[in-house]
């Protein structure tokens, strides 16, 4: 898959540091036509630029802009600059996220609650919602929502990150139908437990705040270096391919579902596979309640 991305252009938030910058290096190398990456830190910003630059081949550009995604004026911004700089945008990867407030939900502040459901949510929204247009008229697109093991279960002392993060694969899902007819495939990616900066901020935040038993996990996952940024690229790289063409509407994760296996089994996946779902009794073998 060393071209899987030939002639493709993408527009990829909060690729200033992380897995959104791994994500932008796997698309040059992956020969994407042209990128354009955004952050909050202008410092970080321009570090993650030149280095983009240097990788990037002569025939491939590299755009940035500083841009807080939560809000429309940025993203206003932003999208129109993209589109100038790069022609066109194919792929969107929504990648900017934060844990927000620790603890108790009775203890956090209220602010920074509703400041990390605005960066988390809001931030992977807007950019879409800029673009389904350009999508449209076009008759393809790749939208590519990172998520995470906050959508898939309940985490206490970390309530603004999980129901942000189950929010975005609903909208994931809800948007893949509304541009089905479009030909724009819309997934989210959980790319497994990351050796990031968000990790560290478990680390400090302490077991009294984040958990006992999420905060021994951090430790181990410290201890044995975490999933590596690269198998979440790779995801990205593959849904933003015409590899993943038709496969919409999924939460897939990096590390556990055979993704690479996707385009051989399309007829299975016109079902409720990699989605979010209520459990109901007899899911679990039991014979009361109802469907």
């Amino acid at each position: 898959m060393s071209d899987a991305l030939a002639g493709r252009t993408a527009l990829i938030t909060g690729a200033s540091q992380g897995l959104g910058l791994e994500i932008a290096r796997a698309y040059l190398q992956q020969e994407a036509a042209g990128i354009c990456i955004c952050g909050r830190d202008r410092a970080a910003l321009e570090g993650a630029l030149a280095e983009l630059r240097e990788l990037a081949g002569p025939s491939q550009t590299v755009i940035g802009n500083v841009a807080d995604v939560s809000r429309p004026e940025d993203v206003d911004r932003l999208v129109e600059s993209a589109l100038t700089g790069l022609g066109e945008i194919t792929i969107l990867v929504s990648n900017a996220g934060v844990y927000g407030p620790k603890g108790g939900i009775a203890q956090t502040d209220w602010s920074e609650w509703t400041r990390a459901v605005e960066i988390n949510l809001l931030g992977s929204v807007l950019p879409a919602r800029e673009l389904v247009s350009h999508f449209a008229q076009r008759g393809y697109g790749k939208i590519v929502q990172l998520s995470g093991g906050g959508a898939t279960g309940p985490l206490p002392g970390l309530s603004a990150y999980a129901a942000s993060k189950a929010a975005v694969v609903r909208f994931a899902e809800t948007l893949a139908e509304e541009l089905r007819e479009h030909r724009v495939d819309v997934n989210a990616i959980a790319p497994g437990p990351l050796n990031t900066r968000m990790l560290d901020e478990v680390l400090s935040a302490g077991p009294e705040r984040v958990g006992r038993a999420f905060y021994e996990r951090a430790r181990e996952q410290q201890r044995s270096g975490g999933v590596p940024l690269r198998e979440g690229a790779k995801l990205a790289v593959f849904l933003g391919s015409a590899a993943s063409d038709g496969i919409t509407g999924k939460l897939l994760s990096a590390v556990w579902d055979p993704w690479q296996e996707l385009p051989e089994r399309r007829p299975d996946l016109d079902s409720d596979v990699y989605t979010l779902r209520r459990i109901v009794p007899r899911d679990r073998g039991l014979t009361w309640g109802g469907a």
